[in-house]
C-alpha cells in the first residue's frame, strides 16, 4: 500500500471484482475494529453488506462508473465515493473513500 493511503485523513478500501478486501487503511480498519479491523482483509466485502447495499455495489461494479453521495449516520455528514479501479485496462474493483463534512461543500465554476 502507498505510504500516503495508511494515514489518509478518511476512510479508504479497495475489493476486486469479486469483492474481495484488497485495503483498508488505518481509519477505515479502526472504523471497523469490533468486526475485526484489517484482519478484513482478504475476506469478502459482500459478507459484511445487506441485500440492499450489496445489490448497489454489484450494480456498481457492473456499470464500472463512480458514485458520490453524501451519507448521514449520527448526526454526522460524509462524503462517500465510490470509483472503480482499473489494471492493465481492465476493471479490477472498486474504491471507497469516505470523508467527513463539517461544512458545505463548495461549488466552482471552472471555465477554462
Amino acid at each position: 500500500m502507498c505510504d500516503w493511503v495508511e494515514d489518509f485523513p478518511g476512510m479508504i478500501s479497495v475489493c476486486d471484482v469479486d469483492g474481495k478486501i484488497l485495503v483498508l487503511n488505518k481509519q477505515i480498519a479502526e472504523h471497523f475494529s469490533s468486526t475485526g479491523g484489517k484482519k478484513l482483509i482478504g475476506t469478502n466485502l459482500f459478507d459484511c453488506h445487506g441485500n440492499t447495499s450489496g445489490e448497489e455495489i454489484r450494480q456498481l461494479m457492473k456499470r464500472e462508473k463512480a458514485d458520490v453521495y453524501i451519507a448521514v449516520e449520527n448526526g454526522e455528514r460524509e462524503l462517500v465515493i465510490h470509483s472503480p479501479w482499473f489494471k492493465e485496462g481492465e476493471f479490477a474493483g472498486l474504491v471507497e473513500i469516505t470523508l467527513p463534512l463539517e461544512r458545505e461543500i463548495k461549488v466552482r465554476k471552472r471555465n477554462g
